[in-house]
């Protein structure tokens, strides 16, 4: 059964503010590291901590009130840290889309999109590893008949679920969720347990915005309710950027899918990539959005979710 979004016309999503992401301290050379937040993929919540994971820079910008910084990532290949089109390295990068905070643990996703993106980094007090993850891509490719590319990953209760994108080509199905159950997603990541078994695979059909189709991007699970972003961008596959049509917010409650549109405040299409939902306030939730421009920081909207979202 495939999942139909609906646009709700009591649903609305209003950028109250919007923060460009610049880190306290200048560009480093010697750690490969720009001024700046580059491609931001995914947000999650760690505490009060606001993590954003960035799909062409190996470096997790930690966001606060304060500031901006920088925890480091495993160098890639020839020692790089950036991954660009300009440096000839751009099919090198992990392409890490989404985080998810499990405890005092982050797991950060490669989208599956090249085989040198089936790997999940996990950091656990500033401590970083590297987990190869082709035999678990490689389920979810027998399991979706086709490419894979997962840009979004949430918490749900006591299951893991992966948001695939659903824009690798012509033959692609679609977005789909594919379901974890979580403990045995954390005992196969610290090498303690059997590859997990996928519990379901769920299709879903986002809608389209003039004519191209709405793909995920990010998620988040508050309780029983998932809300997730979804972008509808002009590109032949998951590894070419392209123009950017529009964006949507949406949540999943049960069987339901109601979404509504996320623009700028001037009501320009945005690519939003990371949802994470604000602890402090009710109904705010922080939206990333990439640029598509490596000089260009990324920026981070707080959005008030307006109307009945749950």
């Amino acid at each position: 059964m495939t999942r139909r979004a609906q646009l709700d016309p009591a649903l609305s999503a209003r950028v109250v503010a919007t923060r460009t992401l610049v880190y306290d301290k200048p560009a480093d050379a010697v750690d490969d590291r720009p001024d700046h937040v580059r491609a931001a993929s995914g947000l999650a919540m760690q505490g009060s901590r606001l993590i954003v994971i960035q799909d062409d820079a190996s470096f997790l910008a930690v966001v606060s009130s304060s500031g901006v910084s920088a925890v480091k990532l495993p160098r890639g290949l020839n020692g790089r840290r950036r991954f660009e089109v300009s440096l000839g390295n751009k099919l090198d990068k992990l392409d890490l889309e989404s985080v998810v905070a499990v405890d005092d643990e982050l797991w950060a996703f490669g989208s599956g999109s090249l085989p040198i993106r089936d790997k999940i980094c996990i950091v656990q007090h500033g401590i970083v590893r590297v987990r190869e993850a082709a035999p678990l891509f490689d389920r979810i490719r027998e399991q979706l008949e086709g490419a894979v590319n997962i840009e979004g990953s949430a918490r749900v209760r006591e299951e893991l679920w992966l948001f695939h994108r659903g824009n690798t080509g012509p033959d692609d199905r679609g977005p789909a969720v594919i379901r974890f159950s979580l403990p045995a997603m954390r005992a196969w990541l610290a090498a303690e347990g059997a590859l997990p078994a996928i519990l379901a695979i769920e299709g879903y059909d986002l809608g389209a915005i003039d004519g191209v189709r709405l793909g995920f991007t990010d998620a988040i699970a508050d309780g029983d309710d998932v809300f997730y972003l979804a972008t509808a961008e002009i590109t032949r596959n998951a590894i070419d950027d392209g123009r950017v049509v529009g964006s949507q917010i949406g949540v999943i409650t049960g069987g339901v899918v109601r979404a509504t549109t996320l623009a700028s405040p001037e009501g320009t299409p945005v690519k939003a990539e990371g949802i994470a939902l604000d602890p402090k306030r009710a109904r705010h939730a922080w939206v990333a959005l990439d640029c598509d421009d490596p000089e260009q920081p990324a920026l981070l909207y707080d959005v008030e979710l307006v109307g009945p979202w749950t």
